[in-house]
Formats: structure tokens, C-alpha cells, sequence
């Protein structure tokens, strides 16, 4: 294995998944089971495999999180803030995926709980989430 001399970013994925009808959008979240920002709620999402895609990434992560199995997802852009993660430099690639209605959902994995949220009623989010599903709902 080979040694860089020089620091690298964390690269992980975050899953938007909403239903929008005339009447209102949903957006799906988990409540983060483990520190940094353990209780706060948070899109799903994590870390990149390095034998995996991007989307793979984000599907895998969402149906470890939440249950909830999708096929395919839209890449919306990546987040890099400096101090986004209180751990390391860590660079998001964010992707979204609509769905016809709410899905059951369950917490699993590092997720200790997953729900739908009103995009008008959201908990303090950890991270940078709120501004993410800002651009996203612009």
C-alpha cells in the first residue's frame, strides 16, 4: 500500500430522499446513534467503500440506516466546506432521490431512529445539513 506524504479528505455521501405533493415535502432523516452530533438528526449517509461507486455508496448507506431499498439516485453536488465534520476533512457528495409516497423506514446500523420530517417542521440538523436541503429546496 502506498503512503502519501500529504493529508487526504474523507469522502462520504448524503442521501436526500423526499416525497413532494400539491399539499407539502417530506424529507427522510435518522437520528445519529454515535458522537459527533449523536442525537441530532442528520440526512443518511457516510462513508465511501473503496470498491464502490459514489451512488452505490449512497444506496448502501441509506438501506443500512433506514431499510429503505431504492435503485437508482441523482447526484446533486458535493459539500466541502473546511470544518464541516468536527472529526477530519471530510468532502459529501450529495444525492437525492423522490419518491411517489413515505416509505416505512427503521433506524439500524449507526441510525437510532430513521422518520419523515415536514421540510417545514426539520429538528436542529447536525452538520451541514440544513444548508444542504436549503440549495436543494431553493
Amino acid at each position: 500500500m502506498y503512503s502519501y506524504k500529504y493529508p487526504r479528505a474523507a469522502l462520504t455521501v448524503d442521501c436526500i430522499v423526499f416525497v413532494q405533493t400539491q399539499m407539502e415535502t417530506s424529507v427522510l432523516l435518522i437520528e445519529r446513534g454515535r458522537e459527533p452530533f449523536k442525537n441530532k438528526w442528520a440526512l443518511p449517509g457516510g462513508f465511501v467503500d473503496m470498491d464502490e461507486t459514489l451512488e452505490q455508496a449512497c444506496i448502501r448507506e441509506l438501506e443500512e440506516e433506514t431499510g429503505l431499498k431504492v435503485e437508482k439516485m441523482e447526484q446533486f453536488r458535493a459539500y466541502d466546506a473546511i470544518n464541516r465534520d468536527p472529526r477530519h476533512r471530510t468532502i459529501s457528495v450529495v444525492y437525492s432521490v423522490p419518491l411517489e409516497e413515505q416509505k416505512p423506514v427503521k433506524g439500524s446500523d449507526d441510525a437510532a431512529q430513521a422518520k419523515w420530517f415536514r421540510i417545514n417542521e426539520l429538528p436542529e440538523l447536525a452538520f451541514d445539513h440544513a444548508d444542504i436541503l436549503g440549495d436543494f429546496f431553493k
